[in-house]
């Protein structure tokens, strides 16, 4: 199993930055993709960002590319959200989830860390 721990959340206001890290734990070399996910009250979880862990291919949702950056520390067992140009639509609880070699979707999640962007 693979534990996940996110961190870097905080209060910022429209138009600022920052950085979200997942620590990895556990069976990590069973990783083959992270992503970032959000929700907030009322919605259903949106997916964010995913990066494979081999070749480092990204994917972004349409309301968050070209603002959004998803990368990745092997070394570190570590994968990153660098948000920029934040909005206050972008409020709410970010979740970094692993998708595992042996298949099953995104089966390992993280206890969310909170984002709240003030206009």
């Amino acid at each position: 199993q693979v534990q996940l721990v996110e961190s870097g959340g905080g209060l910022v206001q429209a138009g600022g930055s920052l950085r979200l890290s997942c620590a990895a734990s556990g069976r990590t070399a069973s990783i083959y993709r992270m992503g970032w996910f959000r929700q907030t009250p009322g919605k259903e979880r949106e997916f964010v960002a995913s990066i494979t862990w081999d070749f480092g291919s990204t994917n972004y949702a349409d309301s968050v590319k070209g603002r959004f950056t998803i990368s990745r520390d092997n070394a570190k067992d570590t994968v990153y959200l660098q948000m920029n140009s934040l909005k206050p639509e972008d409020t709410a609880v970010y979740y970094c989830a692993a998708i595992e070699r042996a298949g099953g979707g995104y089966s390992q999640w993280g206890q969310g860390t909170q984002v709240t962007v003030s206009s």
